[in-house]
């Protein structure tokens, strides 16, 4: 398979993310979780450059992350969700972040899992990523996205139906 082998390549190439982590494992999980491997697949075809970041003992889930410097490019000028897609009356994005996250199979990353990315490389320095927003906010029209910018994270807020060629978003997926 050849996406098995971009992920192990990549995943040699960025030891200091995965610490005591064996490839073996990661790759008998993936392989036994054909549903986990299609996301993995559609993560990598968007640009999202997937790789293993964490290692859940108790359970043995293993967790990707989108790892692409930028916003994965095949992710951007996406509103927030559905609600927000539908709300737009012109000028319509070609769909949503939350929308094609759930056809992909994996969940936007939560501000936290933000800043855990971000503690293994330089990641949107020069695009944005939305990120789950709490439903209280989205509740008043408003949707988070997260970016970095002077070596700070930053942690912003739009109406859920904005969308920009620089925003996208990265998903988290556990196999």
């Amino acid at each position: 398979m050849e996406l098995l082998k971009i992920l192990k390549a990549r995943f040699d190439e960025n030891k200091h993310r995965q610490s005591g982590i064996d490839w073996g494992k990661v790759e008998a999980r993936v392989k036994a979780n054909p549903a986990k491997l299609r996301s993995l697949e559609e993560m990598e075809a968007t640009g999202g450059e997937p790789d293993v970041v964490d290692h859940d003992r108790k359970s043995g889930e293993y967790t990707f992350m989108d790892c692409s410097a930028e916003s994965p490019a095949g992710r951007r000028s996406l509103c927030y969700d559905h609600q927000a897609l539908e709300s737009r009356k012109e000028n319509k994005p070609k769909g949503s972040a939350v929308g094609m996250a759930k056809e992909m199979g994996v969940e936007l990353l939560n501000e936290e899992q933000y800043r855990q990315l971000q503690k293994l490389g330089p990641f949107d320095r020069k695009t944005s990523s939305w990120v789950e927003t709490p439903a209280a906010i989205r509740k008043l029209g408003g949707a988070l996205f997260c970016d970095v910018r002077y070596e700070t994270i930053f942690v912003y807020h739009n109406g859920a139906e904005s969308y920009y060629a620089a925003r996208g978003f990265r998903g988290v997926l556990k196999v």
